[in-house]
């Protein structure tokens, strides 16, 4: 079966080359044409800037590109049209761009719709402390924006993950194996642990934001990392308890409860976390799945299986990729009943994240199953987020657009789907949420 072509896959014309240039230059006006960044050149890489151009010539067409490079050199770019005012300004916050890769007043634009040049790839920031994401911006003549041309004007910005004063500490204590971030003061901190999915390894860049905003954050590995098990068949929830107990024993977090954020196959393990371990009293599952996934999960004398996949319902699309939003079973169906979370158990509370579009798999029924199976139980202790036209992964804000990319587990590309600027605005008004959710149920605890 056939999918739509995308429109996404026009923008790649305009994506910025490898080489960027510097500096400014005259242009037809003889005036120097400029191009600068409020508050400064240098962000965390969840904080907005405000983009400026001076010194074009009243209503002159100019295309503004960004680019960068991340650290296995694969180049990411993004260019849109714009028309500067009666003063030869332009202005990001106020001016709508015309066309390319957005359109509209979108002040963060050039950023969310970096787009990889090689397609599919997906970026993965993974030095956070010793390096930045160097974003170059560019000002070409008109809107044809020949990048073969010198731009007018250039400057970079450097987005970086960790805020000055937050320390990095790799972890390898007991069975536990991840890196610790510590916000800088005495505390004491939210402690949370943050894990993300089939990717396997360990991923820094969410954890380290999180505790440049003040929560003591690990992030936790637990397959494909160091002597950990290379897949996650059997998965054992009492290494979880251990990092739990870990983390909520550091000096600097506020206990005695923790918190937990995942998505997709990490969606359901903090589900299962704050189900079964009672110190965890708060969850985030982003594109996770209300049934244990992907292999087997045991705790104590409890085994929950993972609910079964049916290969013949993944759709062949163009571009070799595919859409495998079908292929996990309905938790529902009565050979999966073994595999369901019992979240009523749980005592925390829950923030489920919803990707209306999806691909990875059913998100919005798994959510809707899992509130279902709360309330006929009587409970009310959890919250739910849901983004029309946005698809799995659900970054921090401004994080880049991630339609497509290989998955590890299927061994081709597959579509993540969502829709290139409602899901980057909708990771925008997540972010917040989250850390809002996280405030709430772990800063007022009182002692259990």
């Amino acid at each position: 079966m056939l999918c739509g072509t995308r429109a996404a896959a026009a923008g790649r014309l305009l994506l910025l080359r490898s080489g960027f240039g510097s500096g400014f230059r005259r242009h037809g006006s003889g005036m120097a044409a400029r191009v600068w960044l409020e508050p400064g050149y240098k962000c965390l890489s969840d904080e907005p800037v405000r983009v400026r151009v001076g010194g074009l010539s009243p209503l002159q067409p100019v295309t503004m590109r960004a680019g960068l490079s991340d650290e296995k050199g694969e180049t990411f770019g993004s260019a849109a049209f714009y028309r500067a005012d009666e003063r030869g300004e332009l202005d990001l916050n106020r001016s709508p761009s015309l066309g390319g890769h957005y359109t509209g007043t979108e002040p963060m634009g050039l950023f969310w719709s970096l787009t990889p040049v090689k397609p599919f790839s997906r970026l993965v920031k993974r030095d956070v402390a010793g390096s930045p994401l160097r974003v170059h911006i560019e000002v070409f003549d008109g809107h044809d924006g020949d990048p073969q041309e010198r731009p007018l004007a250039s400057c970079v910005n450097e987005r970086w993950f960790m805020k000055e004063g937050v320390t990095r500490i790799p972890v390898r204590e007991g069975r536990v194996r991840g890196v610790l971030f510590v916000p800088p003061g005495d505390g004491p901190f939210p402690g949370i642990i943050d894990m993300y999915g089939s990717v396997g390894g360990v991923v820094e860049h969410r954890a380290s934001l999180l505790a440049s905003r003040g929560f003591l954050t690990l992030a936790l590995g637990y397959f494909g990392y160091d002597d950990l098990p290379k897949d996650f068949l059997n998965l054992d929830l009492e290494y979880f308890e251990e990092a739990v107990n870990l983390l909520r024993h550091h000096s600097k977090v506020k206990g005695p409860g923790v918190g937990a954020i995942g998505i997709s196959k990490g969606g359901d393990l903090v589900l299962s976390m704050a189900t079964f371990i009672p110190h965890v009293i708060a969850a985030v599952s982003i594109g996770g799945c209300n049934a244990n996934t992907l292999g087997n999960l045991h705790y104590k004398n409890i085994t929950l299986s993972g609910v079964g996949i049916t290969l013949d319902r993944a759709k062949f699309c163009e571009s070799n990729l595919i859409d495998i939003s079908e292929v996990t079973n309905n938790p529902k169906d009565e050979e999966n009943k073994d595999c369901i979370i019992p979240l009523e158990k749980a005592e925390g509370h829950f923030l489920f994240v919803v990707g209306e579009d999806d691909k990875n798999w059913n998100t919005p029924l798994f959510a809707q199953q899992a509130v279902e199976r709360l309330k006929e139980n009587g409970k009310n202790n959890y919250e739910i987020l849901t983004y029309p036209e946005s698809g799995h992964l659900l970054e921090p804000a401004y994080f880049p657009f991630c339609y497509a990319s290989f998955h590890r587990l299927v061994g081709l590309p597959v579509i993540w789907g969502g829709q290139m600027k409602p899901h980057s605005i909708a990771q925008i008004d997540l972010w917040p949420r989250i850390q809002q959710f996280l405030r709430k149920h772990l800063e007022k605890q009182s002692k259990l």
